[in-house]
């Protein structure tokens, strides 16, 4: 079962191999960004972004429930909420829906776990091609790609030229820099069960 759906009239089949992918539990404190190492792997090769900033990422995202009714309920408590795994914006998502000629809808993120990972992995490959070669060397490239899915590429492009970061996007940063080894293991111990077998990761 790959998960695939057939498009309404004029609309284009996604292209990532969606997989059997969980739903996050409904439970509190029950989901685990480990849960979709698969589905970082294939969508940070499909981007061309690394595995282990989407993995991050998803982990520094994963301090609400994201099961899909809880997302509902979030998002009539909060309309402007964000949505799906990785927590993308509306505004966001609307950006990369164009750029790579999605056929998905903003609300699909909240639904669709492995959609939610690609987009933010697109995301983050286009953060990275308004990232300039060289910046502050205080910050990796990755931690100022991360610094620019948190706060947006206009504040990253400043992050980059030395501007400091304010109170919220210093505490991103700590948490990204803080997950950082945690998702390593992830991503390590997935390569090694399951990359012999199949090839590809």
């Amino acid at each position: 079962m790959t998960g695939r759906t057939v498009p309404e009239p004029g609309r284009r089949l996604r292209l990532v191999d969606r997989g059997d992918v969980p739903t996050p539990p409904l439970r509190p404190g029950g989901y685990d960004p480990a849960d979709y190492a698969p589905c970082v792997l294939r969508s940070a090769e499909e981007a061309g972004v690394s595995p282990l900033l989407v993995m991050t990422v998803l982990h520094n995202e994963a301090y609400k429930p994201h099961h899909p009714l809880l997302e509902r309920l979030w998002q009539w408590w909060k309309p402007g909420a964000s949505f799906g795994l990785a927590n993308m914006h509306r505004a966001a998502f609307e950006q990369v829906r164009r750029t790579h000629g999605l056929a998905e809808r903003w609300q699909d993120l909240r639904d669709d776990p492995a959609f939610a990972v690609h987009a933010a992995a697109l995301h983050l490959k286009d953060l990275d091609r308004c990232l300039p070669e060289r910046h502050a060397r205080r910050y990796t490239r990755d931690e100022l790609l991360a610094l620019g899915y948190n706060t947006g590429a206009r504040n990253m492009r400043l992050f980059a030229r030395g501007v400091p970061p304010g109170p919220m996007a210093r505490s991103y940063l700590r948490r990204f820099r803080d997950h950082r080894s945690r998702a390593a293991e992830i991503l390590a111990d997935h390569r090694e069960t399951y990359g012999s077998a199949t090839g590809r990761l």
